[in-house]
């Protein structure tokens, strides 16, 4: 039986915050289709993030930039129709909410409405503010990114650790408290140092849900193309392989072909004969 059924409880963003308050680390991964989700959701994840970076492992993109709000919207309602159980977040993509909250509080009407999902989530610190508070008020959970920003890529000019030096950690534990103050129910740091991303999930009575940052957080997400080896190719510090599913599928798609190419496929049994 799996944990989800044998344990069944929808989970909310209440509940998450109990999940911190009593230690209870939380799981969560991304999901951008029907029969992924359906089967991590079984399997008893607690999140699924539907991620703009969908952009790179569905799409081919270098970077999350190019996905679209439509795009998003219709992975987002494929994964919502394979999970019973865990809390769908939605990743805001590029140009959806930047720098205009009146924008950013159409698109989440929009993710919400159309895809049924349950939260958004977007980058960035003080400069979002207005565009949080704006979404909290038509009653839509936000949850909150900082550290390594995927989206603001070209600024950073690299996916290196981020808050190494004194200045910029000091700014994300101000951004850390604000997004907390302006009703986010939970925080995403992104590649940081441990110990930085330790004190700011203590500090805060939110949920904080590392990637590369560290244990000492409340949670932990990973892409899932890149936790199954899918993408063999990425090779970060902080990715714990589980499977190594590029060599199992393609030996798979291999002896299929093969089985083709000498004419045991079909066998007897896999055929109709009346």
């Amino acid at each position: 039986m799996s944990v989800a059924s044998s344990e069944f409880r929808k989970v909310t963003t209440h509940s998450l915050r109990e999940m911190k308050e009593r230690g209870e680390k939380i799981s969560m991964l991304t999901a951008y289709d029907y029969s992924f989700a359906r089967m991590l959701d079984a399997a008893g994840i607690d999140v699924l993030l539907v991620g703009d970076s969908a952009s790179n492992v569905m799409a081919g993109h270098q970077t999350t930039l190019p996905i679209t709000l439509d795009q998003m919207i219709y992975h987002a309602g494929s994964v919502v129709r394979g999970v019973e159980r865990a809390l769908i977040v939605v990743d805001l993509p590029f140009g959806s909410y930047q720098g205009n909250s009146k924008e950013a509080l159409q698109s989440t009407i929009r993710i919400m409405k159309e895809s049924g999902a349950h939260a958004v989530k977007l980058e960035g610190g003080s400069e979002v503010l207005e565009s949080i508070e704006r979404i909290l008020t038509a009653g839509v959970p936000v949850m909150g990114h900082l550290g390594l920003t995927p989206q603001s890529i070209y600024k950073f000019g690299t996916y290196t650790v981020r808050a190494r030096e004194e200045e910029e950690a000091e700014r994300l534990k101000r951004d850390a408290h604000a997004l907390q103050d302006a009703g986010c129910f939970a925080l995403v740091l992104e590649k940081i140092p441990a110990p930085l991303a330790r004190e700011v999930a203590t500090s805060l009575s939110i949920p904080v849900i590392g990637i590369g940052a560290g244990s000492g957080v409340d949670g932990q997400v990973l892409v899932v193309h890149d936790m199954l080896g899918i993408t063999h190719e990425f090779h970060p510090r902080f990715l714990r392989r589980y499977l190594n599913l590029y060599e199992e599928i393609g030996g798979a798609v291999r002896h299929y072909v093969s089985d083709i190419k000498s004419g045991e496929f079909p066998g007897p049994g896999e055929q109709y004969n009346t």
